[in-house]
């Protein structure tokens, strides 16, 4: 299927030099996040589970434009326009050194992502989960606090109903960006081990300078979550892991559940474990 994208300033990129629709077609695993960066933050289990794997292929896209970005040191007199085109090349950096099969960087500004009606991010995301057809699809969290990130979840969510049912993804995971998912219970939890391949997960987060000579050390405090994430799992038993991400899982939405009443029980299970321990123990 060829794909179709909305934004002039959309990129295309496939690392090993395949043709696009060839490498769209080998895709397993799909990410689509609203931010440059994010991808490697939230989805390292897709990346690593396809990484020199030939039967399965990571995918990367990333909805907005990188506009608007905090920035000091070297970036601090940057433009937003020579902002974006740092992190476009961030982006193309890290998916070639993750063995991506595919980086799209669709380039809508965040009000466009965050508006009532967005129908050409909508079209757009129909368009690359038509052309990819996962079996499995990470994003953001609904109980991420970032509206950027959850106006995202929304619109992937949306996307895929827009598909027939049997063209529709069989998993999709929402993942931790801005807030973690500790919180859930555990059978609730979508665990993803993410052990395998520090040295790769630290060049991946590293390969994002603008953003942590700019100010924010968001790849030792990604590192750290996911390690903390695998000790304090089990109370009583040993790590297993090393580090651990954690996943809510999104994949009822795609049979038609209401994405804020799915949110609500997964709280709603928080606070009956929580109030029945206390219950049970005072």
């Amino acid at each position: 299927m060829i794909l179709n994208l909305s934004r002039t300033g959309a990129d295309v990129f496939v690392p090993d030099g395949s043709d696009v629709e060839s490498a769209l077609e080998r895709t397993t695993h799909l990410a689509i996040g609203a931010h440059q960066d994010d991808l490697e933050f939230m989805a390292a289990h897709g990346i690593v589970e396809c990484f020199q794997n030939p039967s399965r292929w990571f995918t990367g896209v990333v909805v907005t434009d990188g506009g608007g970005s905090a920035r000091d040191f070297e970036y601090k007199d940057y433009t937003d326009e020579q902002m974006m085109a740092v992190r476009k090349r961030e982006q193309r950096k890290a998916a070639y050194v993750g063995e991506y099969s595919v980086m799209l960087q669709l380039s809508h500004p965040s009000s466009a992502v965050k508006s009532a009606a967005p129908e050409d991010v909508s079209s757009d995301l129909v368009s690359v989960l038509s052309a990819t057809r996962p079996e499995v699809v990470y994003t953001h969290n609904l109980a991420d606090k970032h509206d950027t990130h959850v106006a995202v979840a929304l619109r992937v969510i949306a996307a895929c109903l827009k598909l027939p049912a049997d063209a529709r993804p069989k998993r999709v995971v929402g993942c931790e960006v801005w807030r973690d998912l500790d919180w859930l219970c555990d059978e609730d939890k979508v665990v993803m081990p993410v052990s395998r391949h520090e040295n790769l997960h630290a060049a991946l987060m590293g390969v994002f300078d603008s953003q942590i000579a700019g100010g924010k050390r968001y790849d030792l405090a990604t590192a750290g979550r996911r390690r903390a994430h695998a000790t304090y799992f089990e109370s009583h038993g040993t790590d297993q892991e090393a580090a651990m991400i954690w996943g809510m899982d999104l994949t009822p939405l795609l049979n038609g559940a209401d994405p804020a009443q799915l949110v609500k029980n997964y709280v709603a299970r928080f606070e009956a474990e929580v109030t029945s321990r206390v219950t049970r123990l005072r």
